[in-house]
């Protein structure tokens, strides 16, 4: 028998949300509306969070809210809300907090039973049908036997969610010292996997800021054990099936211990923050395989991640139509040994060695997942071919292949635009700029960047979160300002456009009038003009992505020396300071905030270039790896407190200062960076 619902989901922009809009559930989305009908009606609320690309949320999807047995046991107890965690991450936050407490686990898909006034009071990641009915029939039941039990455990379970996210203002005085790091990275560096790199065991994710601080440390402390084992992590990546050999880009982690099957899922905002490591390590070393690891990216994410005014799109699914026509993971990617042979003729042997089509590179189902055992030089000396020859081969082969795959069924795309990652991808292309050169990579930074500007940014000089069919209608959140800002200032280091500098400046005192928190000198998740939730987070632990805090307290240190600005300085040594006692208890949660105490016990420089060739002088100066800098300048006369009264016409002089002491000023780049090295 079919019941009659009303899905609401179909009025949404998130591809995640337009998902379920067909679903025989009374799904609506958050908004005041929804939650002032649960109070009025007395109902309870189910609280369901995913995002597009998950795959365990199709599946939940397709076996229980796809069935019209549940859909009706879920429409007559409760009223029922949609979340894309993307598009709202506070929510998200609260009640994946109020989970791992309940579970001691979290994950998506994510769903939570609260009380009509949002306080949560059970729930879980996925659940097969039968579990789902269960719960929901059993708590429905309790809820008009029993409520004042519920509203007990509400009580104590928020007082837990709030407790989680609070933070006191360190009271001591802030002291930061290379000795503080060389502890915190030996105690890390006992859970390094330094065969296949990364961290031991399964599964492996990439976390690119975690690799980012320890390239940066071993460079500072002149490590070498730290930087072979970073080596060999960025190595194995990219010889791995996380990286796909094929189109370039990398998915969202490998569920083995070498790298190789992973969960298909692409997403914007890994491929960025790898853009940039890699860019860095390849700054640092001049690896060909860096390089090469760049330059596939970027070409991923132009061709599939890219929309015509320059805006990035969120993700790519891991599911995709298979030959039978069922969604599976990882369809679209995957090989059979028959399929090859077919494609690739003659040449079949040669590329069945190089990605190991065979027990190294099976995966199940008689399909393959390409992944690489050594490098190209001895695999050219091995097989004796010349160099010239293995590229032409290769080239070819990934033609061959990236063909024959379009022809398959693509996997879904999320094509909404999400400030923070767009932040994110922009500094992966003004890095990748700095790193190798290449002028249409900061072409594609300028278009994405005036794309934040005329779209993203309000006339109040606030941030929107979203973007898709050409509005936006979700309030930055502090990860929106903190990577914007920081994408704004790497803007200006490599374009001395001074209109970027400017920005970043507008939008950090907008996130200090309204995220900041006198009281314990961080920043809240979200805005004092927002409405409030129950409990208001701040985020701190650094993770896949680093924590906006993290991300602004290095923000607010940098601008400090731009603008010779006392309060900046201040506030991020307070910042860091606050987070100094956690950094020793959960070393790998707190990676950026280690970058930025490097900052404070290492010589920092400030780099000013002043004159009509400064362009060229910046250009020389970024092929050196030179973390512990800012870089300011202008071709003319300029008033910003690094550039003031230096101008001379016709020459370009260099000035390298530290601590508020100037070295004599150069025109020659290489005593420049003989006084930096000094």
């Amino acid at each position: 028998m079919q019941h009659k619902y009303t899905n609401n989901l179909i009025n949404e922009t998130s591809p995640y949300l337009l998902q379920h809009a067909h679903n025989p559930v009374n799904w609506e989305a958050w908004n005041i509306k929804t939650l002032e009908k649960a109070k009025q009606e007395n109902k309870l609320i189910i609280i369901s969070v995913g995002y597009a690309a998950c795959h365990w949320c199709h599946v939940m999807e397709h076996e229980s809210f796809e069935n019209e047995e549940v859909a009706h046991i879920m429409n007559t107890n409760y009223i029922n809300i949609k979340i894309d965690r993307e598009e709202r991450p506070d929510i998200d936050q609260i009640y994946m907090n109020a989970v791992q407490l309940m579970t001691g686990q979290g994950g998506w898909p994510m769903n939570v039973i609260a009380l009509p006034d949002g306080r949560p009071i059970w729930g879980g990641t996925y659940f097969k049908k039968e579990q789902w009915i269960s719960a929901l029939n059993q708590i429905a039941k309790l809820f008009k036997a029993n409520p004042d039990k519920l509203e007990d455990y509400a009580t104590k379970l928020t007082q837990g969610i709030v407790a989680m996210d609070t933070i006191k203002a360190n009271s001591e005085s802030p002291v930061f010292e290379s000795s503080f790091i060389d502890t915190v990275v030996k105690k890390w560096a006992k859970d390094f996997d330094t065969q296949k790199g990364g961290m031991q065991g399964a599964p492996k994710f990439m976390m690119p800021n975690n690799h980012h601080f320890l390239l940066r440390y071993a460079y500072h402390s002149n490590n070498e054990k730290i930087l072979s084992y970073l080596e060999k992590t960025l190595t194995q990546m990219a010889y791995g099936g996380v990286f796909d050999q094929i189109g370039g880009g990398f998915s969202r982690y490998s569920v083995d211990t070498k790298w190789h099957v992973p969960h298909f899922e692409k997403m914007l905002y890994d491929n960025g923050q790898l853009v940039s490591l890699y860019a860095d390590a390849y700054t640092l070393t001049k690896k060909q395989l860096y390089k090469n690891v760049i330059i596939e990216t970027l070409d991923f994410i132009e061709r599939e991640l890219t929309n015509s005014k320059g805006a990035f799109y969120s993700s790519l699914d891991a599911d995709s139509s298979s030959k039978m026509g069922q969604l599976e993971e990882g369809a679209f990617y995957v090989w059979t040994k028959e399929e090859l042979k077919v494609l690739l003729k003659e040449d079949y042997e040669l590329f069945s060695n190089y990605y190991n089509i065979n027990n190294y590179g099976y995966w199940e189902h008689k399909n393959y997942v390409l992944i690489k055992k050594e490098g190209d030089s001895d695999f050219i000396k091995k097989h004796k071919i010349s160099l010239d020859n293995f590229k032409k081969k290769k080239e070819h082969w990934k033609h061959i292949l990236l063909t024959e795959r379009e022809k398959r069924s693509r996997p879904r795309l999320d094509d909404k635009v999400l400030t923070s990652w767009n932040a994110i991808m922009l500094k992966g292309y003004i890095d990748a700029y700095r790193s190798l050169k290449n002028d249409s990579y900061l072409k594609i930074a300028m278009k994405n960047a005036n794309f934040i500007l005329n779209n993203l940014i309000k006339e109040d000089g606030s941030l929107y979160h979203n973007f898709k069919n050409g509005k936006a209608n979700i309030n930055g959140f502090l990860e929106d300002y903190a990577n914007t800002i920081e994408a704004f200032i790497s803007l200006y280091e490599v374009t001395l456009d001074g209109k970027w500098l400017k920005t970043a400046k507008a939008l950090t005192d907008y996130s200090l009038d309204s995220f900041f928190s006198k009281k314990n000198q961080l920043f809240y998740f979200t805005s004092n003009k927002d409405e409030p939730l129950i409990s208001r987070t701040f985020e701190y632990r650094d993770n896949v992505i680093p924590a906006s805090n993290s991300i602004m307290a290095k923000n607010l240190f940098k601008l400090s020396h731009y603008y010779d600005n006392k309060f900046y300085l201040e506030t991020s040594s307070n910042m860091l300071n606050t987070i100094k006692p956690e950094i020793q208890t959960y070393t790998s949660s707190y990676s950026n905030w280690l970058d930025l105490m490097l900052n404070f016990s290492t010589s920092f420089y400030e780099v000013a270039i002043v004159g009509e060739e400064a362009l060229d002088k910046i250009e020389e100066l970024n092929s050196h790896y030179i973390p512990n800098k800012i870089i300011a300048g202008s071709l003319i006369d300029n008033n910003l407190p690094l550039l003031k009264n230096r101008y001379t016409e016709n020459e370009t002089y260099i000035y390298v200062c530290i601590n508020k002491t100037c070295k004599k000023p150069t025109k020659d780049i290489i005593e420049a960076l003989n006084n930096i090295k000094k």
